[in-house]
């Protein structure tokens, strides 16, 4: 057996898988050869501290991606997909064998490492920039005035009176039709309708004014009439209550004799 084939069957013999007779050729060239004896002595101890060796609980990840860019590299991703995918893997929206395949590109490609941290960074430096008050540009607000108006001086477009009118008229119609005074019109109308139907004596506000005048004199001389026949009031409040009784009546019958 030559050098050559005993380091094809190397593998082979180490893992016990040989036919009896090439395993004896083996053995007989390992007893002649020092440089083969030497080499099998060198790949079972690395073979047997390897096994002995205590694995690492959390591997790198750049040792995976290598692992499975050459047992996998049908999984490899360009960096044209790796940036496609970008904004995906910020928002978290990627499928499990994309993030995966996403993670180990980033692990290998040098290039596309720093790309994800830059893009945050940016992100951050937007927001930051949003919540600070910037000052206005100088001279804006007389651009604005010339764009719109035609002029710097808002005093010189003032609008006719008749836009003046129909604009006030507008704004009292709004504000009269509006959902929270809507109900308290309503009311108001259905009392009017309902006190000049009811009340008024000709069917007009001024005559439910004058019957509500009418109804408040009657009441009024009432009571104090019935305060002037009251005996157990004192004299000064019966002869005070007796005249008021007069001058209520003498207004409502046109003289001073109150009516029995």
């Amino acid at each position: 057996m030559f050098c050559e084939q005993f380091e094809e069957r190397l593998t082979d013999y180490l893992e016990g898988v040989l036919t009896a007779g090439v395993r004896v050729e083996c053995n007989e060239h390992v007893l002649r050869c020092p440089v083969c004896h030497d080499l099998l002595n060198e790949v079972r101890g690395t073979v047997e501290l390897c096994r002995t060796a205590p694995l690492p609980v959390n591997p790198p990840p750049a040792l995976e991606a290598r692992l499975l860019a050459h047992t996998a590299p049908e999984t490899l991703m360009t960096c044209d997909e790796f940036e496609a995918r970008l904004t995906d893997y910020l928002d978290g929206f990627l499928p499990a064998t994309l993030f995966h395949r996403w993670e180990r590109h980033a692990a290998l490609c040098a290039g596309c490492s720093e790309l994800p941290g830059t893009v945050v960074r940016s992100i951050g430096a937007c927001y930051s920039s949003l919540s600070d008050e910037l000052p206005m540009p100088a001279h804006l607000h007389d651009a604005i005035l010339q764009s719109t108006l035609g002029t710097v001086d808002a005093r010189e477009i003032r609008a006719s009176w008749l836009s003046q009118v129909t604009s006030n008229m507008r704004a009292w119609f709004d504000t009269a039709l509006a959902p929270q005074f809507a109900a308290v019109v309503a009311m108001f109308l259905v009392a009017v309708i309902v006190g000049t139907t009811t009340m008024s004596d000709d069917g007009s506000i001024f005559g439910m004014y004058r019957t509500g005048f009418r109804l408040a004199r009657e009441s009024s001389a009432r009571g104090a009439m019935s305060a002037a026949r009251n005996t157990s009031l004192p004299d000064e409040v019966r002869r005070a209550a007796d005249r008021l009784a007069r001058s209520v009546e003498g207004v409502d019958g046109g003289d001073d004799k109150p009516r029995r």
